[in-house]
């Protein structure tokens, strides 16, 4: 009987370790769900005016708190010490110039109905509030609710916003604020003169929008130029006697801004605060629509001499400067390339911006002299560099990373150089050799269009033996990378790829037409979306794709993506059941025409009856009678870009037909891009056993 016993149990461990040898072996490239995404992700990286001292945000697996280092070493020091995975987060970082306080927002926007982020649930609702660190007493003080603080030159007074309304405090906290104004519609854009005597805003009036300067001393409002345009981005000279500001036409009736079009046309206007005349030193007919949506401070008045905008006038995203003595305007980045995060040097002579030039799938460090020249790379080879500052004469510290490093603090001399990370206890246990590089492969489409990817294989590839999953991105403007990305939502996406990858599964991360990266004709491609699913055949021909590689089996392919990723998960589904075995869907958009309480998701406006049909028909409900693969949707239900509807009406209908296995994850009280680590985990997580099922047969 023991022999009996005892030869069974032999039997079983083999039959184990012929299943899965690397849990018997304990394989060293095994790869768990929680190393890969265990690393912190830096963000909100600032430095102060005149101190050499940089500040930034690490979260910790949902764990947010703020970091500072000084020059010239750059050692990191926690400030803040935030324990829980609460999804209430910190941003808007400031120092006042000298650097000896930190301004900081923690809490996040509020939805439709006045309610900020409560992902864990919290019995006691949220707030969004202010904070303030003396960095000699390391000890947070909170200053008041509300949100988008600026200090003052003098770095004495703070002023922020509070429900629309405008109010001022000491920058060290103490007291209760003082209201200063409110003006109509919604404001904001504050921005303090350098003498500290005004403050320049936006007050932007649904089609219309004025620039407004507020004198404190006179406790009075002057417009500035009011006229039927949107006039936003105000930036003053830097003696405070002029004032900058970008002009767009105003809205016809029932038109929104056209965030996605490069060719919104507009001009630069410099008013002159003492006697009031002004001069349009910039005018084009193109070139504004998505660069006002593409960064947070289109328009930097560089020095006495020089502005220097963003414009895609030229197709490509671009840095231009202009001399505001004789209005010529030069570009600064010529090439098809795009020009991304920028920042300008101590002596505002020269601008540090990242790029995809000469590598397009990735970004490096470049400068520019203000005026125009000759641009030196100083970062190249295999990696990512972005979000660079210059916190002194000699150093730029960036946020950097590669395929298998995750993004990491990094210091980069301004005459260029390799990056030297400066926290190398952030990455100490991170497991970096159990991870794979991503190949560029670029394939065409059945229109010829080329189409760019990364290819996650797995180390030990067998033929005709692996599943494959396609990813999908979402916005849809935006662009994967060949390294880690720069945001923290694709940060998790390129973990879990990875991880996908360690389990045995060939991953091909697609660069659909409506990205960026690849220039405005690519990322405006005709009858996108709602106007007819142009991109879908990009997805189409990434199967097809796949299916040419040795070690995939052409019958075990998978979707998976986020919102408008999610919305071509659905469309796969719907349209080619027996191209794609299964799918993952996280918060996609499900029926353009959809009329939700909100909107059909993304910001796509369907009116037209004529339109609507055509919206209907580019989504996946309008194919589910085709749909047979199983699906897992995922949707937070306080999503604020994609109405939760979207999946209960898409799930609701497939119930109804009966034709496809389905299964959700709900979480309650989540945004779209998941604040929480317990969130993304669980969908990972769960998202693997799902796969595993139904693409592992």
């Amino acid at each position: 009987m023991k022999k009996t016993i005892f030869i069974t149990a032999i039997l079983i461990v083999m039959a184990l370790f012929a299943l899965n040898p690397a849990s018997i072996a304990g394989d060293p490239n095994t790869l768990t769900l929680d190393e890969v995404l265990s690393s912190p992700f830096p963000y909100n990286l600032i430095c102060a005016e005149k101190a050499n001292r940089i500040a930034w945000v690490y979260n910790s697996k949902g764990a947010r708190n703020i970091w500072y280092a000084d020059g010239p070493g750059y050692k990191p020091q926690q400030l803040t010490d935030y324990t829980e995975d609460s999804g209430i987060g910190l941003s808007q970082l400031h120092f006042t110039p000298d650097g000896s306080i930190l301004i900081y927002v923690r809490g996040g926007a509020p939805n439709r109905d006045g309610e900020h982020p409560n992902p864990m649930s919290l019995p006691k609702m949220t707030v969004r509030t202010i904070w303030s660190i003396s960095m000699k007493k390391k000890t947070p003080v909170l200053i008041a609710e509300g949100s988008g603080p600026v200090v003052s030159p003098s770095g004495k007074k703070l002023i922020f916003l509070q429900k629309g309304k405008v109010f001022i405090t000491p920058s060290e906290g103490g007291g209760e604020p003082e209201f200063l104004f409110k003006a109509r519609g919604n404001n904001g854009s504050l921005k303090w003169s350098p003498d500290g005597s005004k403050i320049a805003f936006v007050s932007s009036r649904e089609d219309h929008s004025f620039i407004g300067i507020y004198h404190l001393k006179e406790k009075r409002i002057e417009w500035i130029l009011p006229d039927i345009n949107r006039d936003t981005y105000p930036v003053w000279s830097p003696g405070g006697e002029q004032i900058a500001f970008i002009r767009m036409p105003g809205l016809k009736a029932g038109e929104e801004p056209s965030w996605m079009s490069a060719d919104v046309p507009f001009s630069i206007i410099v008013y002159n605060i003492k006697n009031g005349s002004h001069r349009e030193i910039v005018k084009k007919d193109r070139g504004a629509g998505f660069a006002q949506y593409y960064t947070r401070n289109p328009l930097l008045w560089a020095n006495d001499e020089y502005i220097v905008f963003y414009s895609e006038q030229n197709v490509w995203m671009q840095l231009y400067s202009v001399n505001t003595t004789s209005g010529r305007a030069v570009c600064l980045t010529p090439g098809e390339y795009i020009a991304e995060h920028m920042s300008i040097t101590k002596n505002r002579e020269k601008l540090i911006f990242n790029s995809n030039r000469g590598d397009i799938d990735r970004r490096h460090l470049f400068s520019v002299p203000v005026k125009g020249g000759e641009i030196e790379e100083l970062t190249g080879g295999d990696g990512l560099e972005w979000s660079p500052v210059i916190p002194d004469a000699e150093n730029i510290v960036c946020i950097c990373s590669t395929g298998t490093q995750p993004a990491a603090l990094a210091k980069v001399p301004l005459s260029g150089g390799k990056p030297e990370l400066l926290d190398q206890n952030a990455l100490k246990n991170f497991p970096m050799k159990k991870l794979v590089q991503p190949e560029q492969v670029i394939f065409k489409a059945g229109d010829g269009l080329r189409i760019h990817g990364q290819l996650f294989r797995p180390k030990r590839a067998k033929k005709n033996s692996h599943p494959a999953v396609i990813y999908m991105h979402g916005g849809p403007i935006r662009q994967m990378l060949l390294d880690w990305h720069y945001s923290s939502y694709y940060h998790n996406c390129y973990a879990f790829n990875q991880y996908l990858a360690s389990k045995g599964y060939v991953v091909l991360s697609v660069n659909y037409r409506s990205g960026i990266g690849y220039g405005s004709a690519f990322r405006t491609a005709p009858r996108q979306g709602p106007a007819g699913a142009s991109e879908y055949q990009d997805i189409i021909a990434a199967a097809k794709y796949l299916q040419t590689l040795p070690e995939v089996n052409p019958l075990r392919i998978g979707l998976w993506g986020g919102s408008y990723g999610g919305y071509l998960t659905a469309l796969g589904l719907a349209r080619d059941s027996d191209l794609f075995a299964a799918g993952v869907d996280l918060h996609g958009v499900h029926d353009w025409a959809l009329r939700g309480v909100r909107r059909n998701g993304g910001g796509w406006g369907v009116d037209e009856a004529e339109e609507m049909m055509l919206a209907y028909e580019s989504s996946p409900v309008s194919s589910i009678d085709f749909w047979t693969s199983p699906v897992l949707f995922v949707h937070g239900d306080d999503d604020r870009n994609v109405d939760f509807i979207q999946t209960t009406d898409l799930a609701q209908r497939l119930k109804e037909l009966g034709k496809a296995h389905i299964e959700t994850i709900v979480l309650p009280d989540e945004v779209h891009g998941f604040l929480r680590y317990h969130s993304w985990y669980r969908v990972f997580k769960e998202a693997a056993s799902f796969f595993d099922r139904f693409l592992k047969k």
